[in-house]
């Protein structure tokens, strides 16, 4: 099998990798370029309709590749989905996610996927959107507080997964009953969050690229507004809440930078005493170490903006019972903004191209031409002898006899 490398290290075979996979949360194999890693296990993932996988034994030894289409064991019947990981990479999934082999039963893959399989998982697919509007509508006669958000048949058509979500209990035995009458399956109903279901749906967020929750995470670590506010991002709930309408799962991202980062800064609640004025935090500048300082608590009025070294001299001052004159006697040079140079470092553009125009070039200039014959300087004419110039002086006339007459 030829190999060829992309700028990710990953095989562009047919079926080497799922770098550009249209599954949601596909696993970048970084594996996929070392076959003697493919057959360290004979556990594979595969992956079934949206974000819900699985971990199943190849006890057959089936030769399988990641794309394949595999029936595999489920209760009851067998299911249908796609291989997407093959190799070592899925014992360290499998660790990740604390699946173990001695403590859980791990289920068999049954053989490739037959076009008889593949027609009647076709048939039970296009039965889910019609399902869940006639799901929907039973919990609703129902007077159920809960939201029906996906519908998902098993490969075979006997069983249906109902996903649903409900901000409290659910007594939904009578839904059970009333689903089986209607549908004639076998039913199972999972209970979701909200960001699972984002998960789910999928979509674009505020920054123009896919969800994180539909693109890569799979583990959902609550979002507190203290992450804000570590930050200084404004606590406006339009921009924090995100299209799940749970906290944005970004704004955990970069907490620990900013955390490590304002270690060496004062507490916002102390105030800086000085002989004019009491000031208060009013901003924090992390990354540039810089503090604002306003002198009223509510809003900001006369803010000064001193750096956190300042602000430490100016508290061990007022611990000692010294007012400083102002807070900015000694850190004028310091409280200036850091001006970052950003250098080309990738051939791309200078980001301050558009800042300044280009001069364009003057033509009056004209470099001098070394091969015409050199003109003999003019001599210089002043304010006094401008009027003495031949240019004013009266034109003389000369008579017949040839004497020269000068005319008045």
């Amino acid at each position: 099998m030829d190999y060829k490398l992309n700028i990710g290290g990953c095989c562009m075979n047919k079926k080497g990798c799922n770098r550009n996979s249209t599954q949601k949360l596909s696993t970048f194999d970084w594996m996929c370029d070392l076959p003697e890693t493919q057959k360290d296990t004979d556990f594979i993932e595969v992956q079934f309709k949206n974000t819900r996988k699985g971990y199943f034994l190849n006890s057959t030894k089936i030769p399988l590749e990641k794309g394949d289409v595999v029936a595999v064991e489920s209760s009851p019947g067998h299911d249908i989905g796609e291989v997407t990981l093959v190799g070592r990479l899925v014992l360290l999934q499998m660790k990740k996610y604390n699946v173990n082999p001695d403590k859980i039963e791990i289920r068999r893959v049954y053989r490739k996927a037959k076009e008889s399989d593949l027609e009647k998982f076709s048939e039970s697919k296009a039965k889910e959107q019609e399902t869940m509007i006639k799901a929907r509508q039973i919990a609703e006669n129902l007077k159920l507080n809960m939201k029906i958000g996906d519908v998902e048949f098993q490969g075979d058509g006997n069983k249906a997964i109902f996903y649903y979500i409900a901000d409290e209990r659910v007594d939904f035995r009578q839904l059970i009953k009333v689903f089986a009458e209607t549908f004639r399956i076998r039913i199972e109903m999972k209970q979701i969050g909200a960001r699972q279901e984002a998960g789910r749906i999928g979509g674009i967020g505020p920054c123009g690229r896919e969800l994180c929750c539909s693109g890569w995470m799979t583990n959902f670590n609550s979002v507190s507004t203290s992450a804000a506010r570590i930050q200084d991002i404004s606590l406006n709930p339009q921009k924090l809440a995100g299209q799940c309408g749970k906290l944005k799962c970004c704004m955990n991202f970069e907490v620990d930078t900013y955390v490590d980062a304002s270690k060496g800064f004062p507490s916002k609640e102390t105030q800086l005493e000085t002989l004019d004025n009491t000031y208060y935090h009013f901003k924090t500048d992390v990354f540039n170490g810089l503090l604002s300082y306003s002198t009223s608590q509510n809003f900001g009025a006369n803010i000064v903006t001193i750096s956190a070294k300042r602000a430490k001299e100016v508290i061990a001052l007022n611990k000692k019972g010294t007012k400083p004159e102002s807070l900015d006697d000694h850190s004028k040079d310091e409280a200036k903004p850091v001006v970052v140079d950003y250098e080309n470092g990738v051939g791309q553009d200078s980001l301050t191209r558009f800042d300044t125009g280009k001069k364009r070039p003057n033509n009056k200039h004209k470099r001098p031409n070394n091969n015409r014959p050199q003109q003999a300087a003019k001599p210089e004419t002043t304010t006094e002898n401008k009027k003495s110039g031949p240019r004013f002086q009266k034109p003389i006339k000369k008579n017949n006899n040839g004497s020269e007459n000068n005319e008045k």
